[in-house]
C-alpha cells in the first residue's frame, strides 16, 4: 500500500530542511544521501522514491528556498506609497533569511551547482519584484501596467535593483555571520538605519 499523501510531503519537507543544514555546515561534498536520511529519521531509499538521486535533492534545495524566498516578497503589502513598498521588501528579504538561514546560505553562499537552463538572476521571479517595486518609485507611478512596462525597458531600474540588492543582501550575510552587535531589536534598528540612509542615494530620491 502506498504512503499517505501527506506523510510524503512531511517527510519531503523534512529532508529539503535537513539537506540545507547539511550543506550550509559542510559544503555539498560531504551532503550524502545516506546522511541525510539517517539526519531525517528516515532510509535512503526513501529520499530516492522522492526525489531520485542525490543531486536532485540537492537542486530541489535550491528551488524550495527560492520558493519561500518568492512567498516572502509576495507577502510584503501593496499600497499607493511605491517608496514604502520597496522598504517592506527589503524588511521582507531579511525576514526571510532569519527565519530560513539554511535555505538562505544554499541559495547565496554555498556552492550548489544552479540549474544550467534557468534564466540569469535579473530575470527571475524574485527580481523581477525588486525591479519593479524600483521601477515605481523611479516612475513615481502605482499602476501596475505601467510598473510592469518600466521593468522591461529601464535599464535603470535594473542597476538600481541590482545596487539594492546587493546592500540589503550584505547586511543580511554579516547578521547571519553573527557579525552585528546587539539583540535582535537592535539588529533591526540597524538594518532599517543602513537601508535608510543609503538607499535613497541609489534611488536618487
Amino acid at each position: 500500500m502506498a504512503r499517505p499523501r501527506t506523510h510524503d510531503d512531511a517527510l519531503r519537507t523534512r529532508l529539503l530542511e535537513v539537506t540545507s543544514e547539511a550543506v550550509t555546515a559542510g559544503g555539498e561534498q560531504t551532503t550524502t544521501v545516506r546522511s541525510v536520511a539517517a539526519a531525517a529519521g528516515t532510509s535512503a531509499s526513501a529520499v530516492y522514491a522522492l526525489f531520485g538521486s542525490r543531486d536532485a535533492l540537492l537542486a530541489e534545495v535550491g528551488a524550495e528556498g527560492f520558493r519561500r524566498f518568492a512567498a516572502h516578497l509576495a507577502a510584503a503589502p501593496r499600497t499607493p506609497d511605491p517608496l514604502a513598498d520597496l522598504r517592506a521588501l527589503g524588511a521582507a528579504y531579511r525576514a526571510f533569511a532569519l527565519e530560513d538561514p539554511h535555505f538562505y546560505r544554499v541559495m547565496f553562499h554555498r556552492a550548489v551547482a544552479p540549474d544550467t537552463g534557468a534564466p540569469p538572476v535579473v530575470e527571475q521571479p524574485t527580481f523581477e519584484v525588486l525591479r519593479a517595486a524600483v521601477a515605481r518609485v523611479l516612475a513615481g507611478d502605482d499602476g501596475e501596467a505601467e510598473a510592469d512596462r518600466t521593468t522591461r525597458t529601464d535599464d535603470r531600474s535594473e542597476h538600481v535593483a541590482v545596487g539594492l540588492w546587493g546592500l540589503v543582501h550584505g547586511l543580511v550575510s554579516l547578521e547571519l555571520g553573527g557579525m552585528l552587535p546587539g539583540d535582535e531589536a537592535e539588529r533591526a534598528a540597524r538594518y532599517a538605519a543602513a537601508t535608510g540612509a543609503v538607499g535613497p542615494g541609489l534611488l536618487g530620491v
